[in-house]
């Protein structure tokens, strides 16, 4: 059973052509720049734009085939979608949203609205079905676009950004909370994302699509230990640290050590943007509650910016300016000091 795509859709000057293949428990993050395809791909596997040539299927049901004359409407597709910015109806109460595609689907009001609040409790939010989406936050809209999405049973859930429009305290949580959900469903599940932590914590694996073609593919271990393109690079390019929090601090299995914020104790893992480590010559006093000692292993200028490469206690990529790093003077061998405030770092359970 699984969701099997090869489609060709041109769109102006674009032209996807991809393929793509999810088994049903699977879930597959597609990544890529501004621009390469990755929200037509999904709208093509929504129904939402028909493909030029190719054919999308589902469990072996053929939903597209131009060669056939093929197209199933959206509303009769086992899809559900939960877009970026939720796309809830402003005028409809969070249980009339829910409602609304089984309603679509020919059930009654009474039984659309008994499923729906059902749906709604499960994920939390039975005390909010009455609220139009005005009076949710973010974290309540994206859990009631997740209800409708799944209120219809689909065999495919299909996620446009679903975290993009989230500020970062709400991420942290409402990451957390899709990962369980995640788990619980049964079907193929198809993420879209710019964000790598999204895809290591939500996915199986990887697609990257680069100018509508797809030019990479795997697990996201994989695809970072081998890009093959400075996007893949630059999208891998985050320090991600696993470990076990105990008392405010995370402890890797090599025994570095990280202090951070609001995180209860268990597995964890944290993550690190390159641009939040300072790289110092001396380990200077501050209000950074972490620093270790490191030696610059190699040195990428790109443009007014610079990575360096950290070797040590716990291996970091910093992200630093060329004027601080010629002020420094670093090269290549040096021994500086990696510092990171504890109110820098994310961290995912």
């Amino acid at each position: 059973m699984s969701l099997e795509a090869d489609v060709v859709v041109r769109r102006g000057a674009l032209e996807v052509r991809a393929a793509l293949r999810v088994e049903s428990g699977e879930t597959v993050a597609v990544v890529g720049p501004n621009g390469a395809g990755k929200s037509t791909l999904l709208r093509c596997l929504a129904g939402l734009l028909p493909i030029d040539e190719g054919s999308i299927s589902v469990d072996g049901t053929v939903l597209d085939d131009p060669s056939l004359d093929v197209h199933v409407a959206p509303e009769h597709r086992p899809v559900g979608v939960v877009f970026q910015d939720h796309l809830l109806f402003p005028h409809l109460t969070a249980l009339d949203n829910v409602a609304f595609g089984l309603r679509a689907r020919g059930m009654s009001r009474r039984e659309a609205r008994a499923a729906a609040l059902v749906w709604l409790e499960r994920l939390g939010l039975g005390s909010c079905s009455s609220s139009l989406p005005a009076a949710l936050s973010g974290g309540q809209a994206q859990r009631v676009a997740l209800a409708r999405a799944l209120a219809t049973q689909p065999r495919v859930l299909l996620l446009d950004e679903p975290l993009a429009a989230l500020d970062a305290s709400t991420r942290v949580a409402v990451r957390s909370e899709l990962r369980r959900h995640l788990q619980s469903f049964d079907g193929m599940r198809v993420l879209v994302t710019h964000d790598p932590v999204d895809a290591h914590a939500l996915a199986d694996r990887v697609v990257v699509l680069e100018a509508g073609r797809v030019v990479q593919e795997g697990a996201l271990s994989e695809v970072a230990a081998s890009p093959r393109s400075r996007f893949v690079a630059d999208l891998v390019g985050v320090n991600l640290v696993e470990g076990v929090v105990g008392g405010g601090v995370l402890v890797t299995a090599a025994g570095a050590r990280v202090v951070i914020a609001d995180a209860v104790d268990g597995p964890a893992l944290a993550v690190i943007r390159p641009h939040s480590v300072v790289v110092s010559r001396r380990a200077e006093e501050g209000s950074a509650r972490n620093r270790w000692a490191a030696t610059i292993a190699s040195i990428d200028r790109r443009g007014d910016r610079a990575r360096l490469v950290l070797e040590g206690e716990l291996p970091l990529l910093a992200d630093i300016t060329v004027d601080a790093l010629e002020q420094l003077g670093l090269r290549p061998g040096d021994e500086v000091h990696a510092a990171v405030k504890a109110t820098d770092i994310e961290v995912d359970q």
